[in-house]
């Protein structure tokens, strides 16, 4: 239980710490285009992420694919870009755009495992099993996703249910100052 706790405590501060801004941004522009009443929606959206996450570590960590960390870093922000570009080029919150954002989620849930990938495997030790340790930090990942996602759902409530903003400017204003912001990551990360 020890081994589980700690891996699970490990997952919560990769999402709910500071240090991972790019994937709070990523969380905040792809729930950004949803309300309280699609929470349903949303966790499988952030399970979906999860999942690609999940695929990435557990080949990363037996040691089946491998990656270049300054290709990932770049990338990954990168997905925060085109994910927000998505939401401001395909304006709609018909079911069929609805569910580019679970394609979305999961594909660019491979890419965001990546980035974890190198430092996880480094804290396994070859003989020790990888069941328990994988699945605390998913479930800890899958926590505070969870607990950012409500908080995004309440902000929205607030500023479109209650205050009367209509839903397209929400969904602008977030994804345009996570495009700003993840442009600039973009730019500071890139590979040459």
């Amino acid at each position: 239980m020890d081994n589980f706790t700690f891996y699970f405590g490990i997952g919560w501060e990769h999402i709910i710490s500071l240090d991972a801004l790019d994937h709070l941004l990523f969380i905040l522009v792809l729930s950004a285009i949803y309300l309280v009443e699609n929470w349903k929606k949303v966790l499988i959206l952030v399970t979906a992420f999860t999942i690609g996450h999940s695929v990435t570590l557990v080949l990363s960590t037996l040691d089946i694919i491998r990656f270049n960390s300054a290709w990932v870093e770049f990338l990954i922000p990168l997905t925060i870009v085109i994910t927000a570009l998505t939401n401001l080029l395909k304006p709609g919150f018909s079911p069929a755009r609805l569910r580019v954002n679970y394609f979305l989620a999961l594909v660019f849930g491979l890419i965001h495992g990546m980035g974890f990938a190198n430092t996880i495997r480094f804290m396994l030790s070859k003989s020790q099993d990888l069941l328990v340790p994988l699945l605390g930090f998913n479930l800890g990942l899958e926590a505070g996703q969870i607990v950012v996602v409500t908080l995004i759902l309440l902000l929205a409530w607030a500023v479109v249910t209650r205050l009367g903003l209509p839903r397209k400017y929400w969904v602008w204003g977030l994804s345009a100052g996570t495009l700003l912001v993840s442009a600039w990551i973009c730019v500071q990360r890139l590979p040459i």
